[in-house]
């Protein structure tokens, strides 16, 4: 308000170009601002939050004529108290009486240029900074929404391998191995991974290999006779960084699917290699000829995989997956920063 009201007050006294009647000037641009600042302020106050951002733009526009009319009418009033001070000076009406009337319509146009201006302007503003708010709230929302599904994507260890993994250790402290207690702090190392590393966007590919093996171990507590699992796993680029949690799914997948207890047709195989820019990462695995699934719960499924990597890497990964005969084959390739 101050400022398009200061406007329109300094523009007449510059163009002016002198003050010999100061009286005069310090009343009417008292009278011009206050006009000036009750538009604004009724603009930006009940018409725009009321009617424009309520999608009432013809109720807006003419609102607002009908506020400069009213403004300029009291304004250029002839009984107002300061009706003086926007009349002509007495030497300077001798005109002839065929003009008058273009003057005045001239002169109330002109009047009414401050106000126009004004209510234009202070429009534009409002709408600019809406237009951000929104956009910001938009932005706010956006990412908390994809925070809050990432958490949830990555909470969803798989409970059935939890469950066994702790049997496993009991049964392994019961017959008192010595492989207890590194087994037990494997566990301990993958739950402290997924409750406070995971929190970050991206962490070492390092602590993300050590948490497969440390879950393919564990896995394989199940059978003292060993399965059928292969693990060739590049670790010559440790400090490259990647979203945590993204590549269990897919080894979580094959030991849910393969049957892989059947030590002769149940086998998985998993290869990961590495460039300076990309990572490369291959699970297959037997697929047995009855339909077979181990467990119903856990894990967060391929589809929801798909959702997670267009989330951490739009544009920037491939996963093909191959199911055949016998076999599932699934190769998920992201480019890493």
């Amino acid at each position: 308000m101050l400022f398009w009201g200061g406007l329109w007050v300094l523009i007449p006294i510059l163009l002016a170009g002198n003050l010999e009647n100061t009286a005069r000037m310090a009343v009417r641009s008292a009278v011009v601002l206050t006009g000036i600042m009750l538009v604004v302020w009724a603009n930006m106050e009940v018409l725009l939050p009321k009617l424009y951002f309520n999608k009432k733009q013809t109720a807006y526009a003419i609102a607002g004529l009908a506020l400069v009319v009213v403004v300029v009418g009291l304004i250029s009033w002839d009984g107002a108290p300061w009706a003086e001070y926007f009349s002509r000076p007495p030497g300077d009406r001798g005109r002839g009486g065929g003009q008058r009337a273009g003057m005045r319509s001239f002169k109330l146009m002109a009047q009414a240029m401050p106000y126009f201006t004004a209510l234009i302007g202070s429009t534009l503003f409002e709408i600019a900074g809406y237009a951000n708010k929104k956009e910001k709230e938009a932005s706010d929302y956006r990412s908390g929404k994809l925070e809050a599904e990432l958490k949830f994507l990555k909470s969803q260890i798989n409970p059935h391998f939890l469950f066994n993994a702790l049997n496993n250790i009991y049964a392994l402290t019961v017959i008192k191995s010595e492989r207890a207690p590194e087994n037990l702090l494997k566990l301990s190392g993958m739950l402290r991974y997924m409750l406070y590393e995971c929190k970050a966007d991206r962490v070492s590919l390092q602590k993300e290999i050590e948490y497969l093996r440390h879950y393919i171990d564990l896995n394989l507590l199940k059978d003292s006779r060993g399965l059928n699992v292969e693990v060739e796993l590049d670790e010559s680029r440790p400090n490259l960084a990647i979203a945590p949690m993204l590549l269990i799914p897919f080894v979580e997948n094959a030991f849910k699917h393969s049957k892989v207890e059947d030590l002769t047709q149940g086998w998985i195989r998993i290869r990961l290699d590495t460039t300076d820019t990309q990572v490369v990462f291959q699970v297959q695995n037997s697929v047995p000829g009855q339909l077979y699934t181990k467990d119903q719960e856990g894990g967060i499924g391929l589809a929801n995989v798909r959702r997670q990597l267009e989330l951490l890497y739009p544009g920037r990964h491939e996963l093909a997956i191959a199911p055949g005969e016998g076999i599932f084959a699934v190769t998920l390739t992201v480019q890493v920063p």
